[in-house]
């Protein structure tokens, strides 16, 4: 039996996992979880999953609370407490569901570890992908993908079963926003673009893609995961977020992950291993698939995925700048201080503006991303809108 330790337990994937665990008890004994600032949700997971020893929570006050009332669990908070209860844990998979830079830590300590890393959290790659290599060459852990891009790509190689790639074909449904142009949704609020039209996300993650942020980012993780050049990744706009992506042979056959748009499929791909390849289809043409378009990917429209790019060609610590400017962005746009182009303006102007370093160190790249955010929050929304 797999004991597993789950952070972001609290979130959308993180809950959804504890779905797929709750119904994989005889495979998987769930032994640690993190919760963020979501305390209130820990008494219902602490009784769902006795077996819980772990628990990390980010206000030491209710962490103190909650150890007299559970002495037989270990409370772990602050901001070092992540990196704590995997250094803790002595179980078998980390699956780490915990949104933005704050994942990183973890990720670092659960390869460290030698951990087979269920990931999730796609800035440990974005951010910390120069870290991440040496790591797995030392330590003996492996990294498998629950974003459902990324998984679609293993299934993919998985079915290949060595036979030669052309070309990786990345899907992207285009967002809430995607049948606007840009001249109308600078006016539009929020709360229209947290309606993705097919996939139940959460907040910050749909308000990537309804501006391409995330296709961006996902770019650069698939290159960090798979070894491969931005020029082997094409994007495929695809609106029924059927073919969660594909794989063009060399022979010129597809090879399609199709299926509909539900993580759990992904959380328990990741927990088994990485090794399946269930779900993909072997078609001649990408129009052999019923029920699914395509339509390409015009980067006039989206800048925001050219904008990725170029931080992750610039090297060093430029991707930690990335997505500490666009997380500080999204947070300003979800409270009404921004436009949703000012999102794209204020992560070019960081790229450009927030002083470089190599980012060889994860305390090197926990100061840039937060050099950029404190250079977003000091930019006046005049220059954004």
């Amino acid at each position: 039996m797999k004991r597993v330790l789950l952070l972001g337990a609290s979130g959308n994937i993180g809950t959804q996992a504890l779905d797929v665990l709750a119904k994989a008890r005889g495979r998987y004994t769930l032994e640690g979880i993190s919760v963020g600032r979501n305390s209130e949700a820990i008494e219902g997971i602490l009784k769902d999953f006795p077996t819980i020893r772990h628990v990390y929570l980010m206000d030491a006050g209710r962490a103190a609370f909650l150890r007299e009332k559970h002495p037989s669990v270990r409370f772990f908070s602050g901001e070092e407490g992540l990196g704590a209860i995997v250094d803790a844990f002595e179980g078998d998979i980390v699956l780490n569901a915990i949104l933005g830079f704050a994942g990183l830590l973890p990720s670092l300590r659960a390869l460290e570890k030698g951990k087979l890393l269920a990931l999730a959290n796609k800035e440990s790659l974005v951010v910390g992908g120069s870290l991440i290599p040496p790591l797995l060459d030392r330590c003996g852990g492996s990294i498998v993908p629950i974003d459902s891009e990324h998984v679609a790509f293993r299934k993919c190689l998985n079915k290949a079963a060595g036979r030669p790639w052309k070309k990786f074909l990345i899907t992207a449904s285009g967002g809430a926003f995607r049948d606007f142009s840009r001249e109308e949704i600078r006016r539009l609020p929020a709360e229209r673009a947290l309606l993705h039209p097919t996939w139940r996300m959460g907040k910050k993650i749909t308000i990537d893609s309804a501006t391409m942020f995330n296709k961006g980012f996902e770019i650069i993780e698939a290159m960090r995961l798979f070894s491969i050049r931005s020029e082997d990744i094409e994007i495929l706009m695809h609106r029924e977020s059927l073919v969660h992506s594909a794989i063009l042979l060399q022979d010129g056959t597809y090879l399609a992950d199709v299926g509909r748009p539900d993580m759990r499929e992904a959380i328990r791909f990741a927990l088994e291993g990485g090794t399946s390849s269930d779900g993909v289809m072997e078609v001649s043409s990408l129009k052999d698939i019923e029920g699914a378009s395509f339509a390409p990917f015009s980067p006039a429209r989206f800048p925001a995925v050219s904008i990725a790019l170029e931080a992750e060609r610039a090297g060093g610590d430029r991707t930690a700048v990335l997505n500490g400017a666009d997380e500080e962005a999204v947070a300003r746009y979800l409270e009404g201080e921004i436009g949703i182009c000012g999102i794209e303006k204020a992560v070019a102007l960081a790229l450009h503006e927030v002083p470089g370093g190599p980012g060889l160190s994860y305390d090197a790249l926990r100061a840039s991303d937060r050099n950029a955010r404190s250079f977003v929050r000091s930019l006046p929304a005049s220059a954004l809108n």
